[in-house]
């Protein structure tokens, strides 16, 4: 028998690429029907030619947008050098890259990673090595005290600790060593830090939950408490860093600096993934040669990237426009409030809009938005999420809002 001739991805429709997915890839996503074959700034374009406003950035993979020139000119200028050695011999962009990515965050070493989950597991490891060699707590009984309705990844010790039992059911057995406390609550915090606690792990502002933001001086406790206790702060700020608050890490909106922490996502520039544990040099300082590593982690292009991500928001322009037209978002989303939107949380750039559930699952207005031109992704219930590119225009900002008008109307 003759077999099938394949047809060239590049003449197949949309609903051909997405019916050939089905049967070969793992259904570990429930993406959105949309195609993508090309994109630039703050546009995506899928097969058939149809454009759509990007509302979502690759959840902040792509603060400065789709093929943000100086970050192509950055990846072809290293692609035609040196991609990758290993870390079994020193290359000539890490150097900068650790040292650049240490003074944009006031801290002062780094631990080159790949993923966000590779960086909150890293950073797991680190607190636990110091809990055992600096702060005396005896083998194998270190914890970590962690928030409800957390997200870090998806990693089996990851989920150990997450409160979302999509995430977790069908996983264990769980990886121990960790408490759960409410989020926003530093009573709760004080009551499960004791002298076993190696670091308190949260999100400054909670993504995947909604857009979570915790009430003045949350962070500013969390903070003292760690310092009074003994133990270690550490923020993931995998989406929340990097500008997308208008601010270049989220914890600078209260003037906190924590001890560790766990950077991704836009640190790759949307070109290649790159991720980092940054942290004092007396937390880090506990790695010796051999206790953990990365084939891929500081590899010389992705050094490079990041070197150029890390230009980028020196220059402090990406932070002052997310800070900007934040409040156009909030002023948009107000206006909406009572119209088909019940509640919304948003700081800089970055918005949990809750949606009135009589009008439509969170999904069910996705893809309502997606047949105006407009790409977000939903999140838990009748939630949809904003994030768009630091690059966007006001303009564009604007016409994403009216079509989130349209969509919610009788």
């Amino acid at each position: 028998m003759t077999a099938p001739t394949r047809v060239s991805a590049r003449t197949r429709t949309s609903a051909d690429l997405i019916r050939a997915e089905e049967p070969v890839l793992a259904h570990n996503y429930h993406p959105l029907p949309v195609v993508v074959a090309r994109a630039e700034g703050t546009w995506v374009e899928d097969v058939e030619g149809r454009r759509y406003l990007d509302m979502l950035a690759g959840y902040s993979a792509l603060n400065f947008g789709h093929r943000h020139p100086a970050l192509i000119e950055a990846a072809h200028r290293q692609l035609d050098q040196l991609t990758l050695t290993s870390r079994a011999f020193h290359n000539d962009r890490l150097a900068e890259f650790a040292e650049r990515l240490a003074e944009l965050t006031g801290l002062d070493m780094v631990l080159p990673m790949n993923t966000g989950a590779e960086a909150v597991e890293s950073g797991i490891k680190v607190a636990r090595k110091w809990a055992y060699d600096v702060k005396g707590v005896p083998d194998g009984q270190a914890t970590i005290v962690v928030a409800a309705e957390n997200f870090h990844g998806r990693t089996t010790t990851i989920v150990s600790f997450s409160t979302d039992e999509t995430a977790r059911t069908g996983f264990g057995p769980f990886t121990p060593g960790f408490k759960i406390v409410p989020y926003d609550d530093l009573a709760a915090l004080e009551e499960a830090v004791d002298e076993t606690t190696a670091a308190v792990l949260i999100e400054p502002i909670q993504g995947e939950a909604g857009v979570v933001i915790p009430s003045p001086g949350y962070l500013t406790g969390v903070r003292e408490l760690t310092r009074r206790k003994g133990c270690l702060f550490i923020a993931d700020e995998i989406q929340s860093g990097l500008g997308r608050t208008g601010r270049t890490l989220a914890v600078e909106h209260e003037d906190v600096m924590p001890d560790v922490l766990l950077l991704g996502k836009a640190l790759g520039g949307g070109i290649v993934p790159v991720s980092a544990v940054v942290a004092r040099r007396e937390v880090l300082g506990v790695l010796h040669p051999g206790e953990h590593g990365s084939t891929f982690g500081g590899n010389p292009l992705a050094a490079a990237v990041g070197t150029a991500v890390v230009g980028l928001l020196q220059t402090g322009e990406f932070q002052r426009r997310a800070d900007e037209l934040g409040g156009t978002l909030r002023d948009g989303l107000a206006e909406l409030v009572g119209a088909g939107v019940v509640g919304f949380r948003a700081r800089g750039l970055w918005a949990g809009v809750d949606i009135d559930p009589a009008i439509g699952s969170g999904r069910e207005i996705s893809e309502r938005l997606m047949r105006e031109g407009v790409l977000v992704k939903d999140t838990h219930g009748s939630t949809i999420r904003l994030a768009p590119p630091l690059t966007i225009t006001a303009e564009e900002l604007r016409s994403a809002l009216a079509a989130l008008k349209r969509v919610l109307a009788p």
